[in-house]
């Protein structure tokens, strides 16, 4: 079945985001946008995602857990996890390997970590929007640990994409899908052919999400089913 997705939203914990982006304004956007299931990945974090979780239920949109990871190499990983639980777990995990960098919100923005009500119960002192220590294959190891489906973001960008930053997909990894930010030409250097490709809308301000237009194919609603999707190499007819 076809559902309409927007699959990298940053909320307002991550720094380069919109304050207007609260766990309830994303889930009614969302709505009224039509979409059927939507990511918040929010970078090297998931602490809004309990929140946004108890949001996108009331809209009845199904919200498949996600961070934005960043590698040692800058490249940034959308990891897709099965469970609230599993990313929070990421998350933990990814911040203990982040530089000791403390955010300067007059200079980089507020990390605000919300609750169902929209109300600002904690700020993250770390700075989120940094590397991590892991290497791009143990970080698509350690996602898949916590049974989750790495994706290499926005690869057709000149900053923080696999192919800009790297020059080549990396064979240890074993990726299966893509992500190509849709406002800029797909790359020409990449066999995309060769995977699934989202198209996302990378959306730091509540306009930028997607209307109903933008479309995965899974055999059914649920996050399980977008995992299994994820995870399995596409095939490819001779």
């Amino acid at each position: 079945m076809k559902l309409a997705a927007d699959l990298h939203i940053h909320s307002c914990l991550s720094p380069c985001a919109d304050m207007l982006m609260t766990p309830n304004n994303i889930a009614g956007m969302a709505r009224l946008k039509g979409l059927d299931v939507i990511a918040v990945s929010d970078h090297n974090s998931a602490k809004n995602l309990p929140a946004i979780q108890k949001a996108a239920d009331i809209c009845g949109l199904l919200l498949l857990p996600a961070i934005e990871a960043e590698t040692r190499e800058e490249v940034h990983v959308l990891c897709y996890l099965p469970t609230v639980d599993a990313a929070l777990a990421l998350g933990d995990a990814l911040y203990a390997r982040l530089p000791d960098v403390p955010n300067m919100p007059a200079f980089f923005g507020e990390q605000a970590v919300m609750d169902e009500n929209d109300e600002i119960i904690a700020t993250e002192p770390k700075l989120l929007i940094q590397s991590t220590d892991f290497s791009i294959e143990e970080l698509a190891s350690l996602c898949r640990a916590h049974g989750g489906a790495p994706v290499p973001a926005h690869v057709n960008r000149t900053s923080n994409s696999v192919f800009n930053n790297l020059g080549f997909i990396p064979a240890g990894p074993r990726f299966t899908a893509l992500e190509v930010y849709r406002a800029l030409p797909a790359p020409e250097n990449a066999e995309l052919w060769r995977y699934h490709v989202l198209y996302s809308s990378d959306a730091h301000e509540l306009g930028a999400i997607f209307e109903r237009d933008s479309f995965i194919d899974v055999r059914e609603r649920s996050v399980e089913a977008i995992l299994d999707y994820l995870r399995t190499p596409k095939v490819i007819d001779n």
